[in-house]
């Protein structure tokens, strides 16, 4: 079993690292379902606030794969989304090389379709790049991408986190707005949006700083071997050096898109389709499309053939009950890093033996089983048949039985003759005086009314 985080997230393989943390395959036990965990490394207070920036965004749309939920467990903090096992768009590269235009504009549209959510919560990402874009392993059909790491998106007019003259992001996808230090803003992700694009054209990181220098020299060039003259425009129009002469919006650069790919021309029969693989690979042991594997769903023992003695039951030692299962011994208490815990195998089941003659013994019927061993009792503290106890003097509530008739009962007990009789109230000796002052009270009160 992994290591469980906070009471519910079970860690159980590592399937990225990032800048500040590791991306692990985790089982959700409340939810049951498994999960991609960040879990962040470091402590400090700059990264927890940008931890803190990036796990309150929520964002929902098929193409953006935003922060589901967090918890913390001593020094440790992790957030959870959804798993995606088709690695990036770095590995489709990997794969194939250069990717056909058609294809490109299919992942191009959806990559814009996200970012405009993206930027209608008024966040810039900041940080656009294939690795950081995810695809669902859907084999040869249809791809689906999610927009991932929002790590260093800022709200717009948020404080930013750096220094004056530092750069936030990956060199080789900096728009030139943020190399002279502009504040973060959309057109600057649409600049990265077009230098993926040519990754995904070309097959190889595409030389941003020579872009810059020939846009700005020489105008707008031809277009690259390779990518239809309708979708370089629009490219064109991502890569602009200067942001006023660049799309200004994500909705703005889809509306292009969808316009250039009309004109492109349609695939060829002998095209080799592109497959999106699984790149996480399969569970580890212990682990089922279920979730954990328990002792209940493990395979049982064989059953002995006919004519065969069944294995006895130990017997319990001298001294112990028999409670119809194996006492339970609880493992060495093993500190993980996250200051969690292992949780403990569930008990397997065992075959019932006969109940000992033991007023003591529950019946195995009633007995449930704990995630941890009962206490054991006091003996000093349990009855035993050696002491009478008395019954209660007063009959319960709600009676449980039927009462019995009423010949059968004892009779109640006469009271002693020889008890002396008491009569309510104060003696005589006191209350004579009483009553003559109240009467002299009363005389006077009366007095005084007929004077007035």
């Amino acid at each position: 079993m992994g290591e469980v985080f906070a009471g519910r997230y079970e860690l159980i393989d590592p399937i990225g690292r990032g800048g500040v943390g590791a991306v692990w395959r985790a089982w959700d036990h409340r939810r049951r379902r498994y999960v991609a965990a960040k879990v962040l490394q470091q402590s400090d207070a700059h990264t927890l606030l940008r931890f803190v920036r990036e796990q309150a965004l929520r964002i929902e749309h098929p193409h953006v794969l935003a922060p589901a939920s967090w918890a913390a467990d001593d020094d440790k903090v992790l957030f959870t989304m959804d798993l995606v096992s088709g690695g990036s768009l770095a590995h489709v590269i990997g794969d194939y090389g250069p990717l056909p235009p058609r294809f490109v504009c299919t992942l191009l549209d959806q990559l814009l379709s996200g970012l405009s959510t993206v930027h209608a919560e008024g966040v810039v990402h900041r940080d656009i790049k294939p690795a950081n874009i995810l695809m669902e392993a859907t084999g040869t059909g249809r791809p689906h991408l999610r927009l991932s790491d929002f790590g260093i998106s800022m709200r717009k007019g948020e404080p930013r986190l750096t220094e004056t003259n530092y750069v936030v992001g990956t060199p080789g996808y900096f728009a030139p707005e943020q190399m002279m230090g502009a504040e973060p803003d959309f057109p600057a992700d649409l600049f990265a949006v077009g230098l993926v694009a040519l990754y995904l054209l070309q097959g190889q990181k595409p030389d941003s700083q020579a872009l810059v220098e020939h846009f700005a020299s020489f105008g707008t060039p031809s277009a690259p071997q390779g990518i239809p003259e309708p979708l370089w425009q629009v490219l064109a129009g991502l890569l602009q050096p200067d942001p006023q002469a660049r799309f200004r919006t994500a909705t703005g650069a889809r509306k292009a898109l969808t316009a250039a790919v009309e004109m492109l021309p349609e695939p060829g029969i002998d095209d080799e389709p592109v497959e999106v693989f699984d790149q996480i690979g399969p569970l580890p042991a212990g682990f089922g499309p279920a979730g954990p594997v328990t002792d209940q769903q493990a395979p049982q023992a064989p059953q002995p053939a006919a004519g065969q003695q069944a294995p006895q039951a130990p017997q319990p030692a001298a001294g112990q009950q028999a409670t119809g299962q194996q006492p339970y011994t609880p493992p060495p208490a093993a500190m993980s890093e996250t200051g969690s815990f292992h949780l403990p195998p569930p008990p397997r089941p065992t075959a019932p033996t006969p109940q000992a003659a033991h007023p003591l013994t529950p019946h195995p019927a009633t007995r449930t089983t704990a995630p941890f061993p009962a206490a054991v009792p006091d003996p000093s503290q349990a009855p035993t048949s050696a002491v009478q106890h008395e019954q209660p003097l007063t009959r319960a509530y709600t009676a449980q039985h039927p009462q019995a008739p009423a010949a059968h009962r004892p009779p109640a007990p006469a009271p002693a003759s020889h008890a002396p009789r008491t009569r309510p109230g104060p003696p005589p000796k006191v209350a004579v005086p009483v009553l003559l002052v109240a009467l002299i009270c009363f005389a006077v009160g009366i007095w005084a009314l007929t004077q007035a």
